[in-house]
């Protein structure tokens, strides 16, 4: 796939984007949801060797191709890394799943109910090598807590800046400001996220376009301005720490909106099954979440 098939197919395939970008800190609670203990490693470099296991695995499976997973997120290690001895970005293409990776160095402490992302003084360095590898575009998360407006502002500011700069080489961001599910004014967050974006869609240069990846409403519909806007390429859906039914349901009440699950995805996958039970699983997983990413119920039957 070339750049313009996967914008084709970002913008108009059938399916979801799988979420394999547990990096840091993150990635001892993936593996212990995947039934492998903090004892089953010494070092750093064990940990990450035994999350790339799990991600091959997956990459591998029968279960995952590009008719229901047309897109996938991968950390910066598991792109440096193989898949049945080729560069993971090109095992994913040639199951026709168009890669992303992540970009963000995590999270600055909160301030004006908001999670800025760390300073990327290498982004730039980052950028020219993924696109090498034939990465289409890059993710970064920032995280509101609660509704103050001047803090989701900056989030939003932040996003689109760094947005800019994925732009500038050729490469397709998806802008991730992710509102806390478990925040008390999550309905008021929705709200002043949905101007800010609007304000900054607005603001660009005409021709360039963005995906969003976005927490799943409170109210559905909430953000059918963006799945229409000219700007934007594809609305997206984080599962927040939803399991995957309660997800799924949520999902399909968002018209236009597809998934980008990550535990939602990988939450019933365990280190002990045989091939055999874990592509079960898997599929299954794919299958649900698909649905919820395609089949589309209507406003009214969720009042």
């Amino acid at each position: 796939m070339q750049y313009t098939d996967m914008a084709a197919k970002m913008a108009e395939g059938n399916g979801f984007i799988a979420a394999l970008d547990q990096s840091g800190g993150s990635t001892p609670k993936a593996l212990k949801g995947y039934g492998i203990e903090d004892d089953a490693w010494s070092t750093e470099e064990e940990m990450f060797g035994l999350i790339h296991e799990m991600r091959s695995r997956i990459i591998s499976s029968p279960a995952f191709t590009g008719d229901k997973v047309i897109g996938a997120i991968l950390f910066e290690r598991t792109m440096d890394g193989k898949v049945d001895g080729v560069p993971t970005p090109t095992a994913l293409i040639s199951k026709g799943v168009v890669p992303f990776i992540k970009i963000d160095k995590g999270l600055e402490d909160e301030a004006n109910g908001v999670q800025l992302m760390k300073p990327m003084p290498t982004l730039d360095a980052l950028l020219e090598r993924s696109k090498a590898l034939g990465v289409f575009g890059t993710k970064e998360r920032s995280v509101i807590h609660s509704a103050n407006a001047e803090g989701i502002a900056a989030v939003v500011k932040q996003q689109f800046e760094i947005g800019q700069q994925v732009l500038g080489h050729g490469m397709m961001p998806i802008i991730e400001p992710e509102v806390n599910i478990k925040s008390e004014t999550r309905a008021e967050c929705d709200k002043i996220l949905l101007a800010e974006i609007l304000k900054n869609l607005d603001a660009l240069p005409e021709g360039q376009r963005v995906m969003l990846k976005l927490s799943l409403p409170v109210v559905p519909g909430t953000f059918d301005p963006l799945v229409s806007h000219p700007k934007v390429l594809r609305v997206v859906a984080l599962s927040g720490g939803y399991k995957r039914p309660e997800a799924c349901a949520e999902l399909a009440k968002n018209k236009g909106i597809i998934a980008s699950f990550s535990r939602a995805l990988l939450e019933d996958l365990r280190a002990p099954m045989s091939d055999a039970e874990f592509n079960a699983a898997l599929g299954e997983a794919i299958d649900d979440i698909y649905k919820g990413s395609t089949q589309k119920v209507a406003a009214a039957a969720t009042a």
